[in-house]
């Protein structure tokens, strides 16, 4: 199978075998090259699986970039329906991508979603300076003159980034999402620069983007879109406590074929339950910047369904999507 991989994908694929001489059953297919967050999940929760036993050998992790996930969605769907023993690292890019359709005309139901065991929560910004002292404050602003507040985010328009400020204008009532200012710059850093700078009145990002700045001052969080605060930033007010039902975090995660048992999904669910519960795991979050954020089995499953199906609806009222 591995040779076949090869052969179609060519050199789009990286295989990480590690000792060479070991035997496979379990392989994590990273959407992406080398060091980055589907690497980070599938090399770290494959550590873990095997370092307490769920496994019989190591995890092999195989590098199939392409196509923003494209490439290895499409692998899976086409060639691995019913491999058991595979999955796939995933995040919320995955799910905006497909409800956006930029996968070729995939779906997420061609899938499984398996679960997620960690997040970057998602934060609305301003600078120290800024007027808006609460989150209440800047949604009665954009209410009254929609041109007033600006956003800046590291995603292209349409992407995560965009989505944020969007889903709790939505949640306070507000309809004419078209009317909200979204300028996508090259990454959170130049984000917190537009803000910071006076060009865009907020940033819309992630945690682990702003932690710096908070620190040092320039920045204050007037929300930060998870279900409860976040361990180590408990001065940051959830987008809930303050009245807007919004839960945005860049989610760390696997997604098994279709085709599997759901035997073997459940069995995938208890598996990942237990990387979650582990030291380990909580030592990896704490080193790489993550909340907790664990949901597993049937109940991650129709969280994503609710995600994908507002993203579509979104999507296609800001233009993105027919």
């Amino acid at each position: 199978m591995k040779a076949s991989i090869l052969k179609a994908l060519g050199t789009s694929v990286v295989l990480s075998l590690g000792a060479t001489s070991a035997a496979w059953s379990t392989e994590c297919i990273a959407p992406a090259n080398p060091g980055g967050g589907w690497d980070f999940t599938c090399r770290q929760i494959g550590k873990i699986l095997y370092d307490l036993k769920l496994v019989d050998e190591p995890v092999q992790v195989t590098n199939m970039a392409g196509a923003g996930g494209g490439v290895a969605f499409a692998h899976v769907v086409n060639e691995r329906n019913t491999d058991n023993d595979l999955i796939v690292a995933a995040s919320s890019a995955t799910t905006t991508r497909l409800a956006q359709n930029a996968f070729g005309g995939a779906t997420a139901d061609q899938v499984r979603f398996v679960g997620a065991i960690g997040a970057d929560p998602g934060v609305i910004v301003v600078a120290a300076d800024s007027p808006f002292q609460s989150l209440n404050d800047m949604v009665e602003a954009i209410k009254a003159d929609p041109g007033s507040v600006a956003f800046a985010g590291g995603s292209a328009a349409g992407g995560f980034d965009h989505m944020k400020p969007l889903q709790i204008l939505k949640a306070a009532g507000f309809d004419d999402i078209k009317a909200i200012k979204y300028i996508g710059v090259d990454g959170g850093a130049d984000a917190i620069t537009q803000t910071v700078g006076g060009f865009t009145q907020a940033m819309t990002g992630d945690m682990s983007e702003i932690v710096g700045f908070i620190q040092s001052g320039e920045v204050r969080a007037l929300a930060v879109l998870t279900e409860e605060r976040v361990p180590g930033f408990e001065d940051i007010p959830t987008a809930r406590e303050q009245g807007y039902d919004v839960v945005a975090v860049n989610w760390r995660g696997l997604y098994v074929p279709k085709g599997i048992s759901d035997d073997d999904f459940n069995m995938w669910a208890e598996r990942l339950q237990a990387v979650a519960d582990s030291d380990e795991w909580k030592e990896a979050m704490v080193a790489n910047g993550l909340a907790p954020f664990t949901k597993v089995g049937g109940d991650f499953q129709s969280w994503i369904d609710q995600v994908v199906a507002d993203t579509v609806t979104l999507s296609k009222e800001i233009g993105v999507i027919q």
